[in-house]
């Protein structure tokens, strides 16, 4: 009798398991591209996300529960990327979190916003980190969306500091991917331009197709011709790593003022034409001093997947989001949501803060230049990128006004 109850005890217990393992494991999409011109950029995220991941689920998970990261591949196209969020939404996933491309983010904010009205009770969040339209968080700005990235105005305001200072830098050449995050970084330079530096020339301003210019060498000779004493960009993966190699192989030796010129693939192009001369304004670079547990955690990351650690705000994303899982204490979009906005936290790098008006995050921005003496090199190289003298720029200097009209759940 005693065996026949320890049966029936070990039955209830094994179907007791099955679905709490299920109930136990909270799912994130990844939308994002894994093939085609931008998997690079894409597959590297992943790889940070997944070793987010596993870090939190080694220190017990989020709120006790495992965090599982699984990918959907969208080529970088919204309509695909709205396939790929169906795909997700049907296996039960309520977080999506994105960065490659501000046209794929918009395509996600517009259906998450009308799938979480038309489906109570299984909303989805949507957690960016990378795209950044400005519009995203002011006319633009949801409930169910966070960005982890300074937007391209925030960007843009501490570049044009920089620039403002620069007294022999006379011509601007500006250019761009042909979509609204590259539109939004010429808007904002000439804008900011003539309020900083009227005296400034706009020598070009010019949008290319994204993902399409095999040779930017043409569009290098038009800046060469047009005498520009430095050129913004705000191109980010092949295009990034296209544009940098066409420049060093013509001999451009002027200030390139990058997003993401330290963006993976364009270090191992550049060489010594470049030292010096690119510069960019990002979150976090590896030779920003920190402690010897971020340290080696980049060592750790590095030696798993054999690929530089990039995406800092990655980790910020996970871990303000585990804080938020924990502070509630379950699996709900609109309790998470609540508890990110506002939510202050410290990285390694200084403390950031998710605005609540907008959901936006606050946090320290560095301007960073290629150099060959550094402590930490990129992509099998000699080189890296070093903070400039008054680089280091406070999280609460880069706030900026809003027009976001948040409209919130009950």
């Amino acid at each position: 009798m005693n065996y026949l109850k320890s049966l029936v005890a070990a039955a209830a217990l094994a179907t007791c398991s099955i679905s709490v393992s299920s109930a136990d494991t909270v799912k994130i999409g990844y939308i994002d591209p894994l093939s085609g011109h931008f998997a690079l950029a894409g597959d590297t995220g992943l790889k940070h996300f997944r070793y987010a991941a596993d870090r939190i689920n080694e220190a017990g998970g989020a709120g006790g529960m495992t965090v599982e990261i699984v990918p959907f591949d969208n080529k970088v196209n919204p309509k695909e990327s709205l396939v790929q969020l169906q795909k997700a939404i049907d296996q039960g996933i309520r977080y999506i979190v994105q960065g490659n491309g501000s046209s794929v983010a918009s395509a996600l904010i517009d259906a998450i916003n009308k799938h979480n009205k038309r489906n109570p009770g299984e909303e989805v969040l949507f957690l960016n980190y990378a795209a950044v339209d400005p519009a995203f968080t002011n006319d633009r700005c949801s409930f169910w969306h966070f960005r982890f990235d300074a937007d391209a105005d925030m960007k843009m305001a501490a570049m044009t500091d920089w620039l403002a200072k620069q007294d022999d830098i006379k011509k601007i050449y500006i250019l761009g991917q042909d979509y609204s995050f590259g539109k939004a970084v010429a808007n904002a330079a000439v804008t900011m331009i003539a309020e900083k530096r009227p005296d400034i020339e706009i020598v070009g301003n010019e949008l290319h197709p994204l993902g399409k210019v095999k040779d930017f060498t043409p569009y290098v000779q038009k800046m060469m011709t047009s005498d520009a004493d430095a050129v913004i960009t705000g191109n980010w993966g092949q295009d990034m790593t296209l544009l940098i190699k066409a420049a060093s192989a013509a001999g451009h030796n002027v200030p390139y003022l990058t997003y993401y010129g330290g963006g993976l693939g364009a270090v191992a192009t550049m060489g010594e034409g470049a030292i010096g001369l690119v510069k960019q304004i990002t979150e976090f670079h590896q030779n920003i001093d920190t402690s010897e547990e971020q340290v080696a955690n980049m060592d750790r990351f590095q030696e798993r997947y054999g690929t530089d650690y990039y995406y800092q705000r990655v980790f910020t994303l996970m871990e303000m989001f585990d804080k938020a899982v924990d502070e509630v204490g379950e699996n709900d979009p609109i309790k998470v949501a609540f508890a990110l906005a506002g939510m202050e936290h410290e990285t390694p790098y200084g403390p950031v803060s998710m605005r609540e008006d907008n959901h936006q995050l606050i946090q320290p921005l560095f301007i960073s230049t290629f150099s060959d003496d550094v402590s930490r090199t990129l992509e099998g190289t000699a080189f890296g990128f070093t903070t400039d003298p008054d680089g280091e720029i406070d999280g609460d200097a880069t706030r900026t006004a809003t027009t976001c009209q948040m409209e919130r759940p009950s």
